[in-house]
């Protein structure tokens, strides 16, 4: 077993890509027809099961289990202990982290785009200003 260092570090590193799959899938527009379609399955398919089922395809924490469960299998990670147990606390966590990972990014995301907004709405007030000052040396 690796020390609790490499593991944390692992722990760290595995959970990016999960993050980034699991953003990707549920928020990016090359994704959108399929979320749509398990989002009304979600809602409309006739028995509860089903239901359920594509609900959990359209929650982003829910999908995240999915991404990591398949990257914990892939590259065999563990943590803490050996065997079963070691594998569930690996893909709990790889969960979580990707998750806080995922609530950054989407902060992240949302500052950029408040201050995009906030520029082009003083570009254009200097603009209307310009041409108001513009149209009054004219005349």
């Amino acid at each position: 077993m690796s020390s609790s260092g490499e593991q944390f570090a692992t722990l760290l590193l595995l959970a990016i890509p999960v993050a980034c799959v699991s953003w990707t899938v549920m928020h990016e527009e090359v994704f959108r027809e399929i979320r749509e379609w398990f989002r009304a399955q979600s809602q409309a398919a006739p028995l509860l099961h089903q239901r359920k089922f594509f609900y959990l395809l359209t929650c982003e924490y829910c999908f995240s289990h999915y991404i990591a469960a398949a990257f914990i299998a892939l590259s065999r990670f563990h943590m803490l202990m050996g065997g079963w147990r070691g594998y569930l606390m690996a893909w709990l966590s790889v969960v979580w982290i990707s998750n806080a990972y995922m609530s950054v990014f989407g902060r992240l995301r949302l500052d950029i785009k408040h201050e995009r907004l906030e520029i082009a709405s003083s570009e254009t007030e200097t603009r209307i200003k310009k041409h108001a000052v513009a149209s009054r040396h004219d005349a």
